[in-house]
C-alpha cells in the first residue's frame, strides 16, 4: 500500500465522504434512467471541478494543483467504489497531454480552462474494435486532421480532443469539423464514435508521446477499477454475513469463505499493482510502461473475478436490476476491455522484458 503523505490523506478521505453522501450508487441510477446527453451529472461535475479535482495532474502555473497521479487515482478509486459517472478520467488524461506536449500555446489556451472544469477533454485513440494503438489511419495534411475514433470515452460531450494520427498526437477542438455517433454501452457510459473531417488541428508530440499518454490514462482507469473492486468485494461480504441460508449465516460455510479469502488476496495485489504504477508515473521512473501493464492485467484480472462473483454469491437478486451487483458487473466488462485487455497487456509487459 502507498504511503501518503497529509495532504493526499486528506484529499482521499474528502473524496470518499463526498462520493458516499453526494454520489452513492443511486444517484448513477437516476443519470442512466434519466440519459443526459452528457452522459453525467453537470452539478455534480461542477462540484469536483470547485474542489480542485479537474485540476490534480495540470501544472500551478496554468492553474492546477499538481498533485500528481497517486492523487488523482485515489479521487478515482472513490468516485470508482460508487459508479459515479464523471469526465474526470478522461479530461485528466486529456491535460495531461497538452501538458506533456509541445504546445506552449495549447498550455495556456486550455490548461487553466480544464482545470477549472469548464473544458470537458477526452482521448481519441483506437479506431477498431480492440485497443491497437499501432493500428491508426487517422492523416494530418494542411494543418487540417481526417479520420474515425471507435468508442471514445465521453465524446458525447467532449469540448476538446487529443487525438492520435499516424505521425503523433494532435489536439482538435470539437466546434468544427467534427461529428458524433453515440454508442450504447453495457455500461450506460458516454461513449461516442467521432469522425474527423479536415478538423483544424495543433500538434502535441511524436508517437513517443501517444503511448506515454496511453499510459497515464490506463493508470487512471485501473485506479477506478481498484475502487470497483473493492466495494463489490466489501457489498458481498456483508451480504454473506447477514443472509441466513439452512438457518445459518453463508458466511459461515467453509466454501463461500474459501471464495472470499481468494477474493481478498487478489484485492490486496491489485491495490499493490495499481498505486505501485501511479507511483512510478509520480517518479517518472523508466519502467513505467511495464508498472502500467501489470497494473491493467492484474486489474483485469481481478475486478472480472469479483464482479462474477458479486452476482453469483447474491444469488437471484444479484440477476436482477434493482440490485447494484449487476451494474457492477456491466462497468466492469466496459473496463477490462478500455486501453487493452489483460491478455494484450500480458503480451505487452513480456515484450518490455526481451520476451
Amino acid at each position: 500500500m502507498a504511503v501518503l503523505n497529509e495532504e493526499q490523506t486528506m484529499l482521499r478521505d474528502m473524496a470518499r465522504e463526498w462520493a458516499d453522501n453526494e454520489a452513492p450508487v443511486s444517484a448513477f441510477r437516476k443519470v442512466r434512467n434519466a440519459a443526459p446527453a452528457e452522459g453525467y451529472d453537470a452539478a455534480a461535475w461542477r462540484a469536483m471541478a470547485e474542489m480542485g479535482w479537474a485540476g490534480i495532474v495540470v501544472p500551478e502555473e496554468h492553474g492546477g494543483s499538481a498533485f500528481g497521479y497517486l492523487s488523482l487515482g485515489m479521487v478515482l478509486e472513490q468516485l470508482g467504489r460508487n459508479l459515479t459517472a464523471s469526465p474526470l478520467a478522461s479530461t485528466a488524461a486529456a491535460a495531461a497531454a497538452i501538458a506533456l506536449g509541445t504546445s506552449d500555446a495549447a498550455k495556456s489556451d486550455w490548461l487553466p480552462k480544464i482545470a477549472a472544469g469548464e473544458v470537458i477533454a477526452t482521448l481519441a485513440i483506437d479506431e477498431g474494435p480492440v485497443h491497437d494503438p499501432a493500428n491508426i489511419a487517422t492523416t494530418v495534411s494542411g494543418g487540417t486532421l481526417t479520420g474515425t475514433k471507435a468508442f471514445v470515452a465521453e465524446g458525447d460531450s467532449a469540448q476538446l480532443f487529443v487525438v492520435s494520427a499516424q505521425d503523433g498526437l494532435y489536439l482538435v477542438s470539437g466546434d468544427q469539423g467534427v461529428t458524433r455517433a453515440p454508442r450504447k454501452m453495457a455500461d450506460s457510459r458516454s461513449h461516442a464514435q467521432v469522425s474527423f473531417a479536415g478538423a483544424a488541428a495543433e500538434k502535441l508530440g511524436g508517437p513517443e508521446l501517444t503511448q506515454q499518454v496511453i499510459d497515464l490514462a490506463t493508470a487512471a482507469l485501473a485506479a477506478e477499477m481498484l475502487g470497483m473492486a473493492e466495494q463489490a468485494f466489501a457489498v458481498t461480504n456483508d451480504y454473506l454475513k447477514q443472509r441466513v441460508q439452512f438457518g445459518q449465516q453463508l458466511s459461515t460455510f467453509q466454501a463461500l469463505q474459501h471464495r472470499m479469502a481468494k477474493m481478498f488476496t487478489e484485492l490486496e495485489l491489485m491495490r499493490s499493482a495499481v498505486e505501485g504504477a501511479l507511483e512510478a508515473i509520480d517518479a517518472k521512473r523508466s519502467d513505467v510502461d511495464q508498472a502500467v501493464s501489470l497494473a491493467k492485467a492484474v486489474a483485469s484480472d481481478t475486478l472480472h473475478l469479483v464482479s462474477r462473483e458479486m452476482v453469483q454469491l447474491h444469488g437471484g437478486i444479484g440477476m436482477t436490476d434493482e440490485h447494484d451487483a449487476g451494474l457492477y458487473l456491466k462497468r466492469a466488462r466496459v473496463l477490462e476491455t478500455m486501453w487493452g485487455n489483460a491478455a494484450f497487456h500480458r503480451e505487452r509487459f513480456a515484450r518490455l522484458n526481451g520476451y
